[in-house]
């Protein structure tokens, strides 16, 4: 039998996870506490949990391992994954990142409860910013997440408690959301394989519509195979034949393929030097392995991110904040936040969602020549432990745009956009590229994903603090 004891068995993967587990090789409860164990002796400096759920995992696992002994098979059945405090798990509250936070929810989320179905065992819910706002996870109720490849930096946000988790090994896999990048930010900086679905993909409920059709809820994973049976598991929409699964495993073809460096206007980025370089290395990789890859910029309307992005984000925090019991003790650049989402009227929430087809339309034109768009994953790394305290809302926002300008305007199209781990930059910080696809189309993007990981394999990548 494997040695559970072994860090190799928490970086393993939920897919293997679940190939050892249904085999006999590890226990479902054994799994678990070697999680708990590195959770007990990391988590205290990296902070990646809001609350571990101890009790309730181990209960699980049993239950699991019972299920297993009896011949039962399920996609995740006793694996150990953590789910992102913006989503409901029955019993626990979910905070937000707040103090502000009402009751323990009586019932799961959606997602939660096709998690569960799959045989997941719960292990705890992760720490994001208050309200999901930012792209680093400090909070003054719960303190600073910090990135296990370098602690004096963020994981990223607003899923940073589960990037840094997954990336720590100490978790199999995590739920994350993208309203803005919140699951593409922390993947990349913390080394992951992570995937925004197409909106629709995975279930919101009981937050239908989260951030005006911004926000979706995804994998944050050690491997493309892990992302594709957390999207099987979850879909609301039909799949592929063979499902995600079958497309991770199959070679992706002959593929016309479009590399940008444009930050979308008005945005104002530099791309870095280490983030440049993972693009460059990307489209000569892409070549050797047979694809036809052209530079083209996409069609991106002049001001669609403060026209689109902006208002719906800023009104989907005030909308958020409106449902809290005790919003007098959220930060108060939380509060200035939501303040300015409410010079959003509905009438123009309105326009807004009734002009995003034409400017998701612009923006897809370039899919009439090409099946996959290439752009860098974020244009900087990220910021330094406590690097915006006392910032206010406007130049915080601002400062965190120009690192993170390549995703916003995928969550106004709605279509599916993934980030592949690539290198390191000069703080040791991992780098990505970001794949986008057309509307509905993870397949191809998993597809291409699992080839560039057999090509540039990164599931054995492990940060210092691990």
């Amino acid at each position: 039998m494997t040695d559970v004891s072994s860090d190799d068995v928490a970086f393993a993967g939920a897919a293997e996870q679940a190939r050892l587990l249904a085999d006999g090789v590890i226990t479902a409860p054994a799994l678990v506490e070697r999680y708990l164990d590195r959770i007990a002796a990391l988590d205290p400096e990296l902070r990646c949990y809001r609350v571990v759920m101890a009790d309730s995992a181990r209960l699980q696992a049993a239950r699991a391992q019972d299920r297993l002994d009896a011949g039962e098979r399920l996609p995740l059945l006793g694996v150990p994954i953590a789910i992102k405090d913006d989503v409901d798990v029955a019993g626990e509250v979910t905070t937000y990142g707040s103090a502000a936070h009402g009751p323990a929810r009586a019932d799961d989320a959606e997602v939660v409860r096709r998690l569960r179905a799959a045989g997941a065992v719960i292990l705890g819910k992760t720490a994001v910013p208050e309200m999901m706002i930012w792209p680093f996870t400090e909070t003054v109720t719960f303190g600073a997440t910090r990135n296990p490849y370098n602690t004096a930096f963020t994981p990223g946000g607003s899923s940073g408690g589960s990037g840094a988790a997954v990336a720590a090994g100490l978790a199999a896999m995590a739920l994350g959301s993208d309203g803005m990048g919140s699951i593409r930010i922390p993947s990349t900086w913390c080394g992951l394989f992570g995937i925004k679905p197409q909106r629709g993909r995975v279930p919101l409920a009981p937050h239908d519509d989260a951030w005006n059709g911004l926000s979706v809820n995804g994998p944050m994973a050690r491997t493309v195979e892990d992302a594709a049976l957390f999207l099987d598991a979850t879909t609301m929409l039909p799949v592929p034949a063979g499902g995600f699964l079958g497309a991770a495993r199959s070679a992706p073809g002959r593929l016309r393929i479009a590399v940008s460096n444009k930050v979308p206007p008005p945005l104002l980025a530099r791309v870095g030097p280490q983030q440049r370089a993972a693009v460059v290395e990307a489209t000569a990789l892409l070549r050797d392995l047979g694809h036809q890859v052209v530079v083209r910029d996409p069609d991106y309307p002049p001001a669609a991110v403060y026209a689109q992005a902006l208002p719906r984000y800023f009104r989907g925090v005030h909308d958020d904040v409106r449902t809290l019991p005790r919003p007098e003790r959220l930060d108060p650049r939380t509060r200035a936040f939501a303040r300015l989402g409410a010079l959003v009227s509905d009438r123009r929430l309105q326009t807004m969602r009734a002009a995003e087809a034409v400017l998701a339309e612009r923006i897809m034109s370039i899919f009439d020549d090409v099946d996959v768009v290439v752009t860098p994953g974020t244009a900087a790394g990220p910021s330094r432990i406590g690097g915006y305290q006392r910032r206010g809302a406007i130049v915080t926002l601002a400062l965190v745009s120009a690192r993170v300008p390549f995703q916003a305007m995928f969550n106004v199209t709605g279509q599916p956009a993934a980030v592949v781990p690539w290198g390191q930059d000069t703080s040791g910080i991992p780098t990505s590229i970001q794949l986008v696809g057309r509307p509905s189309d993870e397949a191809t993007l998993l597809s291409l994903g699992a080839q560039i990981e057999q090509a540039r394999p990164w599931r054995q990548r492990r940060p210092a603090a691990s």
